[in-house]
């Protein structure tokens, strides 16, 4: 019961990759730069279908996919560890 409980509260804590915030971030950015997600798929070299799933928090992109994406719309990767509030 206790190692259920402590996996949970890491699972909240440290998660790495909010897919909902990425989505969200690569969703709002385009719609700020005004590019459509074929404009955006274009520049990117990355799959219409993938910007798509980008976009709605579907999928399993690589590091590259994103680092691809992110880069046309003049944003970063970076994982950091959040910080903790006891």
């Amino acid at each position: 019961m206790q190692i259920r409980k402590i996996s949970y509260i890491f699972a909240k804590k440290f998660n790495i990759l909010d897919k909902m915030n990425i989505s969200e971030t690569i969703k709002n950015r385009r719609k700020y730069l005004d590019i459509t997600q074929i404009d955006l798929a274009e520049i990117s070299g990355v799959s219409l279908a993938t910007i798509k799933d980008l976009e709605r928090g579907k999928g399993n992109p690589s590091l590259s996919t994103l680092e691809k994406v992110a880069d046309t719309l003049g944003l970063e990767v970076s994982l950091k560890l959040k910080e903790i509030k006891l």
